[in-house]
């Protein structure tokens, strides 16, 4: 009988996002009487096939204590780095003595609440069969435009090969530990989980995503994150 995958969900959320213009780190911004990342951990903290879910948190938050959900017994709590991706890292150190190397751990941005229960279930269901991972992405129907330092047009860039990254980003345990450890090593700034496999020669596959699923930056987001809560009640 072949052994059963096991999923664990990794969630940086030691950032400060200034962008915001808010008086708290924006994960900890309040809409409709939950913080985002508590939205965002509710996508989750419900679903058997996860193990456990790793927040790593900034070692001077003093708002993730006071969360009701931070006492969940399904959340490990772990200390983020000044990079998302340092964070990251720290957050697979956490479940080294836990995940088995060839389990599937979900990355998840901290402030991307809008994920529908059907689009994790796609990512799960398109990357069993693959065995290096992939990402949640969206195809780019914009037309694109490659610009220098002075703003100036250089080229057009054929846009049926670009697509937009989103989260979550999905890996085998092992080797997304390495992928994110050479980077480290080497001091490249790597900016997702998937440009960390990159560096290793993999090549990660493109899951269709979601225009919903958008990473909360700006005041403005706030009311799409209002909509999609009421959408889903």
């Amino acid at each position: 009988m072949p052994k059963k995958n096991k999923y664990w969900v990794v969630i940086p959320a030691a950032g400060i996002g200034r962008r915001m213009g808010s008086n708290v780190p924006k994960q900890y911004v309040s809409v409709n009487g939950k913080t985002i990342v508590e939205h965002t951990i509710d996508n989750f903290i419900g679903r058997k096939e996860i193990e456990n879910i790793c927040i790593a948190i900034s070692e001077s938050d003093k708002h993730w204590p006071a969360l009701p959900i931070s006492k969940n017994k399904k959340i490990i709590t772990t200390i983020g780095g000044s990079e998302r991706y340092e964070s990251v890292y720290n957050a697979l150190c956490a479940l080294k003595d836990k995940a088995n190397d060839d389990d599937w751990v979900l990355v998840h941005d901290a402030v991307r609440p809008c994920l529908k229960k059907s689009i994790i279930d796609r990512l799960i269901t398109d990357i069993s069969s693959n065995d290096v991972g992939g990402i949640l992405a969206l195809p780019c129907f914009e037309t694109m435009k490659k610009v220098n330092n002075n703003r100036h047009i250089e080229e057009t860039i054929n846009r049926e090969i670009i697509w937009r990254a989103q989260t979550p980003q999905v890996f085998k345990y092992k080797k997304l530990l390495l992928a994110i450890e050479k980077a480290i090593n080497e001091n490249i700034h790597i900016t997702d989980e998937a440009m960390a496999m990159e560096l290793l020669n993999y090549k990660p596959i493109v899951i269709m995503g979601d225009e919903k699923n958008i990473k909360i930056t700006h005041q403005i987001d706030l009311k799409h994150l209002e909509l999609f809560l009421k959408d889903t009640l």
